[in-house]
């Protein structure tokens, strides 16, 4: 069996959707968690100066959704066709704006009217839109792809999970399909066990 060790900073970040594709999987991992006073001198040793990356059997791999997309393979849940396998890349790539959008709003420059104002049109413009188009390409079942849990599911469910305690989101009973969606995630043994045990996190 290949060792696999995905670093990231302690928090759900850019790194949650990864770890919730490994526990889906039953994929055992080293969840190594970096002391931020520990990253100016390891951000060298990555190939692009990013967190997180994932190294498998020593080889270092970066970017997220590369990192997602490797890890979904392994799990079986990159859909069975080239087809379904492309609208899971689909939704992977769509559900990323909205954990970069949040995090601008949140971590952004700018002063507190800017910031004020940036939330605002996040919050009244920016999510709704997102949710909207996400719900028209979620499946009755509460799956977007093929009835059936894949990476696209998780994205979705990851990207919205790092980021709904920090900005004032649309309530699912608007998007029913979507609130399908977050169940089918949630209702995943390995994910479900994943979300009572792992560490408590500011982020």
């Amino acid at each position: 069996m290949p060792s696999y060790k995905l670093t990231y900073f302690d928090g759900r970040g850019r790194a949650e959707t990864c770890r919730l594709l490994l526990a889906a999987g039953g994929i055992e991992y080293e969840d190594n968690r970096l002391p931020q006073e520990q990253w100016p001198a390891f951000q060298p040793k990555t190939p692009f100066g990013q967190l997180p990356v994932m190294e498998v059997d020593g080889t270092m791999l970066c970017q997220t959704n590369s990192i997602a997309r490797y890890v979904a393979k392994l799990a079986g849940l990159t859909g069975k066709t080239a087809m379904d396998q492309a609208k899971v890349d689909m939704i992977m790539e769509g559900a990323v704006p909205l954990f970069q959008k949040a995090g601008d709003v949140v971590m952004g420059e700018g002063d507190e009217a800017k910031k004020a104002e940036k939330k605002k049109d996040f919050e009244e413009n920016f999510a709704p839109k997102f949710f909207a188009d996400m719900e028209k390409l979620a499946g009755d079942k509460g799956y977007f792809v093929s009835n059936q849990l894949t990476a696209a599911d998780i994205a979705f469910y990851g990207n919205y999970e790092s980021i709904k305690d920090f900005v004032t989101l649309p309530s699912f009973d608007k998007y029913p399909k979507l609130k399908k969606v977050v169940a089918s995630v949630q209702a995943n043994p390995g994910i479900a066990k994943w979300l009572k045990e792992r560490p408590q996190t500011a982020w």
